[in-house]
C-alpha cells in the first residue's frame, strides 16, 4: 500500500476539514501549458528522481498525493512528490535533473476539500475557489491559493479516483476560534 502524506485531522466543518501537517520534503518540477499536460510533463523528471536518478543513486518509496499548484495568473504549474515521512532535506540527495528541485515545506495548518472523480482545471479551479470563499467565511485567513492533491494512479477509472483541493492557512489556531 502506498504511503501517505501524515496529517491530523484538527476541525471537520460542513464544507471542509482543517488539517494540521507536520513539516515534510517535496521533490518539484516547474512546467508551463496546460493543467493536465503541465502535469504529466513534471511526472517523469519526478519519478526519474524516486527511482534512484539523483547523484547517490537512492531510491524513495512513491508517495500520496502528488501535488499540483497551478499559477492562477500565468500556465505556470508546480508539481511535487511528497517524500516518505522519515526523510530529511539535509540527507536527500541532489537531483541529475535541473529541472528537479527539493523543497522543504514546515508544519501548518490547512483547509482542505474531499472530491471524486477525474478533475479539469476548471473543476479544480470551482472547488479552489469555493473553498476560499468556505475557509473566509468561517473567518480563517488563507495563506496563499488553492493546490490539488491526486492520491491514485492515472489508470484508476476517474469516478473512484480520490483528489482533494487544499489551501494552508495564516494564523491558526488562534484566529476563528
Amino acid at each position: 500500500m502506498t504511503e501517505e502524506q501524515p496529517y491530523t485531522l484538527v476541525e471537520k466543518t460542513s464544507s471542509f476539514e482543517i488539517r494540521h501537517y507536520p513539516s515534510y520534503v517535496l521533490i518539484q518540477v516547474t512546467t508551463r501549458g496546460e493543467f493536465s499536460r503541465a502535469a504529466s510533463m513534471a511526472f517523469s523528471p519526478l519519478v526519474n528522481y524516486i527511482s534512484g536518478r539523483n547523484e547517490s543513486r537512492e531510491k524513495f518509496a512513491m508517495t500520496a498525493p502528488v501535488i499540483h499548484a497551478p499559477d492562477k495568473a500565468s500556465e505556470v504549474h508546480v508539481v511535487s512528490f511528497v517524500l516518505p515521512k522519515d526523510v530529511s532535506i539535509k540527507d536527500l540527495p541532489l537531483p541529475s535533473d535541473a529541472q528537479v528541485s527539493r523543497h522543504h515545506v514546515g508544519a501548518h495548518y490547512a483547509a482542505a476539500v474531499k472530491f471524486r472523480g477525474l478533475a479539469s482545471f476548471e473543476h479544480f479551479n470551482s472547488l479552489g475557489n469555493q473553498l476560499l470563499v468556505d475557509v473566509k467565511s468561517a473567518g480563517l485567513e488563507v495563506a496563499g491559493d488553492p493546490y490539488y492533491a491526486r492520491f491514485d494512479p492515472p489508470w484508476k477509472p476517474g469516478f473512484l479516483r480520490r483528489n482533494e483541493a487544499i489551501v494552508a492557512l495564516a494564523g491558526y489556531p488562534s484566529k476563528g476560534k
